[in-house]
């Protein structure tokens, strides 16, 4: 199991963000665990982490999900299934909240919807997500991955239904400027609340403050 940690105090020395935690706050917020995208991985979310931590949140309990972006999304979505199993036996949490960027939404839908995953998060996330697919996909066909992020791919098709399933609360950020997510609603789920964002690119949504103070939000409502 890895855990973001890295140099914190640099980070919120840098960004600015530092305030004073308050412990018992703290200990009430869930484990959140961060799923990546596609060529990514977990330090693609230094700067959130470093932000929710500013913000009330234990280091301790910000947890990357790192997987095979190359490899089917199904097999991502049974390794997220187990990393949660993880963190919730280490920190004795009932639930996690999950951050996603990406591709990432594809694996946590399907975590959600297929694996039972929606028992055990109490908040989603979802970053830029390629939720419907994305038609950039098409540039990257080698993966089965990007196969499966296609719009309309039997993998996209098997998620049908409930997008929001579960007693957990939703939230999408999408920007027009995008790029990457094609069209770029395809991350809006059906039953979350959806935001739009200015024009913001792909990366760089990752540190948009108008998405991380809703990601705060969110998961203090």
């Amino acid at each position: 199991m890895r855990r973001i940690v890295g140099p914190l105090i640099g980070i919120l020395a840098l960004l600015g963000f530092f305030a004073p935690a308050a412990p018992a706050q703290a200990a009430t917020h869930n484990p959140v665990v961060f799923v990546h995208g596609y060529t990514g991985n977990s330090t693609n979310f230094a700067t959130l982490q470093a932000y929710l931590v500013a913000n009330g949140w234990s280091a301790g309990r910000l947890y990357g999900y790192n997987y095979n972006w190359a490899g089917s999304n199904i097999i991502s979505a049974q390794g997220l299934a187990a990393f949660v199993n993880q963190i919730k036996a280490s920190t004795g949490a009932s639930k996690v909240d999950i951050v996603n960027h990406s591709m990432g939404g594809l694996v946590t839908r399907y975590y959600l919807q297929k694996l039972g995953g929606a028992a055990n998060v109490d908040h989603v996330a979802s970053l830029a997500g390629a939720n419907h697919g994305t038609t950039y996909a098409s540039a990257c066909t080698i993966y089965v991955s990007c196969i499966e992020m296609l719009p309309g791919s039997a993998y996209i098709t098997s998620l049908s239904g409930d997008e929001t399933p579960g007693s957990a609360k939703y939230g999408t950020w999408v920007s027009p400027c995008d790029g990457i997510i094609i069209p770029y609603t395809s991350t809006r789920l059906s039953g979350a609340d959806n935001h739009t964002l200015a024009c913001v690119d792909h990366l760089s949504i990752l540190s948009n403050v108008q998405a991380m103070s809703g990601i705060r939000d969110l998961f203090t409502s």
